[in-house]
């Protein structure tokens, strides 16, 4: 076996917690020693590790994985964890604590979840080894800046983990991928029915064939894209009809991305039996 040299370094935020809404607590580096264990334990923060060489066991309270170089576990606070290193190829490992009332929500944006708590970098080049150390230099600078330097480095590091977690649910469940490409869909719509959009340049954006999302969107809700899209713009048009009575008919379709008034007041009349005049006298009257 070869010889390793035994290290480890850890560096705190110098700026305080203070209730800051997602806040980085420290991160470190080290080269284990061979068996070097820990656990079991829980903590009250999260904690990520980044496994730059070596193998080891990491165990939650339902699952053993095996891990080695490239790989990434997150432990959540309050969960029972241990973890250990190889007997012949301990691990070289960074790993970075944070905490605050966001933080939660944003493990879960990047999709950690209490069964994908652990993924492996598809990346040749991971930048989470390169982050952990850039937080561990602001850290060691003592700067009031090292606080917002690490927030940008630990977002960097849940973006790379919500690629790789959102790449390996597209591997095992296809039902999952096709809501989230509708959800995706959804989205695109209701951030853009304002401007001139078709239906075409959402596919196009998204990178699918037209007949395959109309197809899949028509399965999980019911409804044609087009009709989708053409139902969100008119739902709008109602509120600005209610609540904007200075505007004028052709101010609130160009509002909701038809340029052509005729035609939305013909699609306005389709969806609500009233022309959009005679729904807003209609609904002034009761205001």
């Amino acid at each position: 076996m070869m010889s390793l040299q035994y290290s480890y370094a850890v560096s705190a935020n110098p700026v305080s917690h203070d209730g800051n809404s997602l806040h980085v607590l420290f991160a470190g580096e080290s080269q284990t020693e061979p068996l070097h264990a820990l656990g079991p334990k829980i903590y009250d923060y999260y904690l990520l590790h980044y496994i730059e060489s070596g193998h080891g066991l990491f165990r939650t309270e339902q699952h053993t994985f095996e891990l080695s170089e490239g790989s990434c576990f997150l432990i959540h606070p309050g969960q029972l964890v241990s973890y250990v290193s190889d007997d012949e190829h301990p691990w070289r490992y960074r790993w970075t604590a944070f905490i605050g009332q966001e933080a939660q929500q944003r493990v879960e944006a990047s999709g950690f979840v209490s069964n994908h708590s652990v993924f492996t970098s598809t990346k040749k080049q991971s930048i989470i080894p390169m982050s952990i150390a850039s937080m561990q230099e602001a850290f060691y600078s003592k700067k009031e800046s090292a606080h917002m330097v690490s927030l940008g480095h630990l977002y960097l590091i849940l973006a790379e983990a919500q690629d790789n977690l959102s790449s390996q649910t597209r591997l095992t469940g296809t039902k999952s991928q096709v809501q989230r490409t509708v959800k995706q869909m959804i989205l695109y719509m209701s951030t853009q029915f304002a401007h001139p959009v078709s239906i075409e340049q959402m596919c196009d954006s998204l990178g699918y064939n037209r007949a395959y999302l109309s197809r899949i969107f028509k399965k999980e809700t019911g409804l044609s894209p087009i009709t989708y899209l053409l139902k969100l713009r008119i739902d709008k048009s109602r509120q600005l009809l209610r609540e904007r009575p200075e505007l004028s008919i052709e101010q609130i379709a160009s509002s909701v991305g038809l340029t052509d008034a005729l035609y939305f007041s013909r699609q306005f009349r389709r969806f609500c039996n009233l022309s959009p005049s005679a729904y807003r006298n209609q609904t002034g009257s009761h205001l």
